[in-house]
């Protein structure tokens, strides 16, 4: 289980992490493009990101609920609860079991966002390491991982709990990813573990904007969804994967 406090505001590398903090808010759209072609790692958002679809929606759809977890998700957005709580109002109203998963994974294969594959292979191609970091289920992105060879141990997402007959059971709290802040959770448990020097987060979402710091640079991502504050928040924000493949060519 990943240690919740390894970028936590009071632990020993305190003075590191505001020095992190700034430099990461002065950077450049240069020195992003820099850092990325000299990344060590590069952890990818999925839903909307490395997929052109949000899972959940496409979940609830499958289930008959799209209506009423649309409407959850708005009031999520407004705030009105956290980030876990409101992926478990989701959830409970979606009941997912074993069943509806298998059927739902059989007949929805990965819809992979155009040059994912070509800009994964890069990466792999430079001994770049690539995760997948996200909100969604893993028993949903781990097809996706195959399909793009990203080893299953390189995904960080939630999972979900079911009962010795399939009905549904939860999900798993632990997990980092369940929270607001768990993609920089996760983002510091790498770097602590692996070393990493340079780490890349690329995403759509809020979240994956707040994950840098940890992280040494964001690309905003927008092929699929454009979310105003990532636009503008970001450093430097793509609409194609091709975009960041040219970049990486350039060395």
């Amino acid at each position: 289980m990943i240690s919740t406090n390894l970028y936590s505001s009071d632990n020993n590398n305190n003075s590191n992490n505001n020095n992190h903090i700034e430099m990461s808010l002065n950077l450049s759209e240069s020195r992003v493009r820099a850092i990325f072609r000299g990344s060590d790692a590069v952890c990818f958002d999925v839903d909307s990101t490395v997929c052109r679809d949000e899972a959940i929606d496409e979940i609830a759809k499958f289930a008959g609920k799209e209506k009423e977890v649309m409407e959850m998700t708005r009031r999520a957005m407004r705030g009105s609860c956290s980030f876990r709580e409101a992926l478990a109002q989701r959830l409970d109203l979606i009941q997912p079991n074993v069943q509806m998963l298998k059927e739902y994974l059989k007949t929805h294969p990965p819809r992979l966002t155009p040059g994912i594959k070509e800009l994964v292979s890069l990466l792999h191609a430079r001994d770049i390491d690539v995760y997948l970091v996200s909100g969604g289920f893993y028993s949903v992105i781990e097809p996706v991982a195959k399909e793009l060879h990203i080893p299953v141990k390189n995904i960080f997402a939630n999972r979900i709990k079911f009962y010795f007959d399939g009905s549904y059971a939860g999900f798993d709290e632990t997990e980092p990813t369940s929270s607001q802040d768990g993609k920089a959770q996760v983002v510091a448990y790498l770097k602590h573990l692996q070393g990493y020097q340079r780490v890349i987060m690329i995403g759509d979402g809020v979240t994956d904007l707040e994950a840098c710091p940890p992280a040494d640079a964001f690309i905003g991502f927008g092929g699929n969804q454009i979310r105003e504050r990532v636009k503008k928040e970001s450093k430097w924000f793509v609409t194609s994967f091709y975009d960041l493949i040219e970049e990486l060519n350039r060395n």
